[in-house]
């Protein structure tokens, strides 16, 4: 989890919530959906909008992710990533 963190190379905040919200020309959408699949900061960034739907006017672009929320989103992906073993174990469980 160390590279959960936004590179040079990411969309910036208000290019994630313009896809978000379908404000995005199609060109530039079909980059963002790329990129998404291959970094899961921007992803959980694009889920977060999803949930918490945000105007333009309330996103700021930040340098570095506040410890608390970087701890919140690396536990949440990681809950993501064990939800299947985690079904698996209760199902065998039950069988037993």
């Amino acid at each position: 989890m160390a590279n959960f963190t936004k590179s040079e190379d990411c969309p910036s905040s208000h290019e994630l919530l313009e896809f978000e919200n379908g404000d995005m020309r199609l060109e530039d959408g079909r980059s963002v959906r790329e990129h998404l699949a291959q970094c899961e900061f921007c992803a959980a960034e694009v889920e977060f909008y999803r949930h918490y739907p945000q105007s333009e006017d309330e996103v700021v672009e930040t340098a570095d992710i506040p410890a608390p929320l970087y701890d919140l989103a690396e536990s949440l992906l990681s809950n993501k990533r064990n939800k299947i073993s985690s079904l698996d174990r209760l199902l065998h469980e039950t069988e037993d």
